[in-house]
């Protein structure tokens, strides 16, 4: 087991700090035909260089999402998180209810992923979601931490205006 937290991203003071080949993404439901609306920025809030995803979360056309992604692998690579406990996410939220969604190597289908759900205060607040608090989601095998490929937070499947923010992503010990 380490002994020390792993900062996969951070934006403390202005200045991002990413994972090797990690990347951010910000989309929602309108890459498969919904309507939900979604603005992905770089932004200071409550005293905090973050990032913010905010929007309304719809329903409407099969949808129900907006989303940011943080991409820890080059397409069909994986990264290996196993020697930590789970992830841990500094969010400030409006109140509201949001996903953390995980995918691996074993998801193939978009739907596949390994999802928990975590309130987000109107605060700053560390979030920490073991490993063993996913539920696989059209998926018979538990997550395996050795094969993570995406962290996301998700604006998740009803109608809600999401708005939330993350200063730093990290694996926990």
């Amino acid at each position: 087991m380490p002994k020390a937290r792993l900062v996969l991203s951070s934006f403390e003071a202005g200045q991002e700090s990413l994972a090797p080949n990690a990347r951010w993404r910000g989309f929602s439901d309108r890459v498969m035909g919904g309507v939900s609306d979604a603005t992905f920025v770089r932004a200071t809030v409550d005293g905090k260089d973050c990032i913010r995803l905010y929007g309304r979360v719809t329903r409407d056309s099969g949808g129900g999402f907006i989303q940011m992604a943080l991409d820890l692998a080059s397409r069909g690579g994986q990264f290996d998180a196993s020697a930590y406990s789970g992830a841990e996410f500094l969010v400030h939220g409006n109140g509201e209810d949001y996903n953390c969604h995980v995918r691996t190597a074993d998801c193939g289908w978009y739907d596949q992923s390994y999802r928990a759900t975590f309130r987000a205060e109107p605060r700053w607040q560390r979030v920490r979601i073991p490993w063993t608090g996913f539920t696989p989601n059209d998926l018979t095998i538990p997550l395996n931490p050795g094969k993570i490929q995406r962290l996301a937070l998700l604006g998740w499947m009803r109608e809600f205006t999401a708005d939330i923010a993350l200063a730093e992503v990290a694996l926990y010990p």
